[in-house]
């Protein structure tokens, strides 16, 4: 696995353990201790250094979930190098050592799809150059390179296009552990008006996905939109974090909408039903208020 010592991987790692895998995680930095599971190998790597990773691959691996990539997107280079060259080199190298794997996972984003209309459709066209996010376009770039070694080497292959993902153990820096963190310290703070529309996903719906995907051979070759289906207003989001854990002061209006930002972005999921039978099972307030409990009784939490 690639990305494993972060919050998605942690929780993958976590159940594919349970499921008796075997797993190697690689990274460019060992996971903190919170999200350190035993019985796994910890290998770190810089997957955009091609003589690096080479050394670093010795083993048949049978799947490869490729969950890597730089955090910070301001830094244009570093998120290009992470998500698009990094994924390249992976394949790249898979090849050349003839480690033929039973199936790769891309784990892509909803932002591949730029500014297109919601609920977005795996079958939209998409002009790379129109996106305006270097992350978007590093992670098409990353889906369009995917589905042309699926036609010429018959990779077996698939893109789960994640939407909002959530649950216990997020760093803070994401959307939802910031209001929660921000509730159930009684601050006040900045947020914007809050109209916009969002698909929030919970983390054990998410790893059900991805380990659905490993076995199905009806994915090869296919982008598959990963969501709840079931849009919901940020303002709605926060006005539930505030309710739940009796506190907060959101100060709406305060930040500004970005001149690229998206009022709708959430998925068309029939693809997923259909070719996965999967679809969420965890209700947003449920899966809300675990993840508000584990805050509360972390406070810590790093």
């Amino acid at each position: 696995m690639v990305g494993g010592s972060g919050f998605i991987g942690y929780h993958l790692i976590k159940k594919l353990i349970k499921l008796k895998f075997n797993v190697d995680s690689l990274s460019t930095k060992k996971p903190k201790k919170t999200r350190k599971i035993n019985r796994v190998k910890y290998i770190l790597c810089d997957i955009s250094n091609k003589a690096e990773l080479k050394k670093k691959i010795k083993t048949q691996y049978h799947f490869v979930v490729n969950l890597g990539g730089h955090v910070d997107h301001t830094n244009k280079k570093k998120t290009y190098n992470s998500h698009y060259l990094g994924c390249k080199n992976i394949i790249d190298t898979l090849l050349k050592k003839n480690i033929k794997v039973k199936k790769f996972i891309q784990i892509g984003s909803c932002v591949e799809y730029g500014g297109a209309n919601s609920p977005q459709k795996e079958l939209t066209r998409i002009n790379i150059n129109k996106l305006k996010s270097i992350y978007g376009k590093s992670k098409l770039k990353s889906s369009l390179l995917l589905l042309s070694y699926f036609k010429k080497y018959n990779l077996p292959c698939t893109i789960l296009r994640l939407y909002l993902t959530y649950g216990p153990k997020q760093d803070f820096n994401r959307f939802l552990p910031i209001i929660i963190k921000s509730c159930l310290n009684k601050k006040k703070f900045a947020c914007s008006e809050g109209k916009q529309l969002r698909d929030f996903t919970h983390i054990d719906d998410i790893v059900n996905a991805i380990i659905k995907t490993l076995f199905n051979k009806k994915t090869n070759g296919q982008i598959i939109n990963i969501g709840s289906g079931k849009p919901i207003k940020i303002k709605t989001v926060i006005e539930k974090v505030k309710n739940i854990t009796r506190g907060g002061m959101p100060n709406y209006g305060v930040i500004k909408f970005r001149k690229d930002e998206i009022i709708k972005l959430y998925p068309n999921i029939k693809k997923a039903k259909k070719l996965l039978n999967w679809r969420a099972k965890i209700g947003f307030k449920i899966g809300l208020i675990e993840t508000i409990n584990f805050y509360k009784k972390n406070p810590n939490f790093r």
